[in-house]
């Protein structure tokens, strides 16, 4: 019997020794990027939450992140004027917040403009239903 050998990688075509190289690099990077500009954040603005006002010390300072401030993780300007420190909590809530915005739920945030009363919904997906249900049982 054949041994199954693991889940299909996409792009076959590529060999694993090269793909692993890939990968590497791309973690390797990333980490350095971020390893660079959580450091400067941490050096240049205090320890505190820039939301909630938390503060942080050394035991549990890894619990405080760098925000990107427009949500684009390569805009790293040296002054930091791009990044605020905010606790997990914080920073979770600013990314919901981000997400809820761009797709227009909850956006009464103040990052999109909302009518004063939102409009009915008019799509009804259930139109034509009792129809359909009483034609079906005459055939």
């Amino acid at each position: 019997m054949k041994k199954h050998g693991g889940p299909r990688r996409p792009g076959d075509d590529l060999n694993g020794g090269r793909l692993d190289a890939i990968v590497a690099r791309a973690h390797k990077e990333a980490k350095t990027r971020m390893l660079g500009y959580r450091e400067q954040s941490l050096r240049l603005h205090p320890h505190v939450c820039a939301r909630c006002g938390r503060a942080f010390d050394r035991s549990h300072l890894h619990e405080l992140t760098v925000h990107h401030k427009d949500h684009n993780h390569d805009n790293n300007p040296p002054d930091g004027s791009n990044w605020e420190n905010l606790c997990l909590y914080c920073h979770d809530w600013e990314h919901q917040k981000y997400s809820y915005a761009v797709t227009g739920a909850y956006a009464d945030f103040g990052l999109t403009n909302v009518p004063a009363s939102p409009t009915d919904a008019t799509h009804n997906p259930f139109a034509g239903l009792k129809e359909a249900l009483s034609q079906k049982r005459k055939d």
